[in-house]
């Protein structure tokens, strides 16, 4: 997927997990199938798995959620993957590495959703709660900062387009979103890659939020991306509504669907599933003005 990404394998984790968590070693290993780009994830028994960084970028995600996580949780009413051991680099692979929970359920598609418009309710509920807890000290990260500083990514990524989507649409979108002001208000936090990717459904209903490694605190205007790339028009009413954001937070979020552009020439041969999910989203953010 990354030209420089690290190789990864049962095999591997394996080692690990004999070198430094003897304890797990023997039991059954089984790579997840993920459209995920910053690690490979490898299910260990019945109740952990083994998170790898796959690409530089995301190497300080596992110190972040080995140190934030256990602190969000108690506070949020969706399970989240809470940490179970910490790995440390060595010659077989040269990353911090974790194990964590494994959470049972499914990707949260529309269709293991019985109800979209309570699925979006219960997200909003999720969003709020950890919009709440205390941000001292809190991790930053780009998608907390303000969207304008994404500015000269997306019109790259426009001009890499092959017709996935309408350029001129997402151009004339962009500049929309650039007239938006600028978060003025304390920092909060925010997941940071909310998409049905990293959710978890079971029984028709939401049950985890997963994937953390792009969490801090800021403008968590980038919560509402996951209004046009998963819920249909009315759950994305009631999404806005719950979450009681005015127009300049929606406007922003906006731009943050629209900076997909940029992974769909990034990511058009080598993670269809990904592209497939950004032009989606894309499209629903040029269909829907409001």
């Amino acid at each position: 997927m990354h030209d420089d990404e690290v190789h990864t394998d049962a095999d591997l984790v394996r080692r690990l997990l004999e070198s430094q968590h003897p304890q797990w070693a023997a039991l059954p290993i089984e790579r997840v199938a993920s459209a995920g780009t910053d690690n490979a994830i490898y299910r260990v028994g019945d109740d952990l798995a083994v998170r790898l960084p796959r690409i530089q970028w995301a190497v300080d995600h596992v110190a972040k959620e080995q140190r934030w996580l256990p602190v969000l949780a108690p506070h949020l009413p969706l399970a989240v993957p809470l940490p179970v051991a910490a790995g440390a680099p060595e010659e077989a692979f040269p990353h911090p590495w974790g194990v964590v929970q494994w959470l049972p359920g499914e990707l949260a598609t529309l269709d293991r959703l019985d109800d979209p418009v309570r699925a979006a309710l219960d997200l909003a509920a999720f969003v709020r709660a950890l919009r709440a807890i205390d941000p001292t000290d809190g991790p930053t990260h780009r998608r907390g900062r303000p969207i304008r500083v994404a500015d000269d990514m997306v019109r790259r990524g426009i001009a890499g387009l092959r017709g996935e989507v309408d350029a001129d649409a997402i151009t004339d979108a962009w500049n929309r979103v650039m007239t938006a002001p600028d978060h003025d208000g304390a920092p909060v936090w925010f997941h940071g890659d909310l998409s049905y990717l990293n959710l978890l459904a079971r029984d028709g209903t939401l049950s985890a939020v997963i994937d953390w490694g792009t969490c801090g605190v800021g403008d968590a205007a980038i919560e509402t991306s996951i209004a046009w790339s998963l819920f249909p028009p009315d759950a994305r009413r009631a999404y806005r509504e719950a979450l009681d954001i005015d127009d300049a937070t929606w406007e922003r979020g906006k731009g943050w669907v629209l900076t997909g552009v940029f992974g769909i020439p990034y990511y058009r041969e080598t993670n269809k599933v990904l592209v497939a999910d950004k032009v989606r989203a894309i499209e629903a953010v040029l269909a829907d003005p409001g």
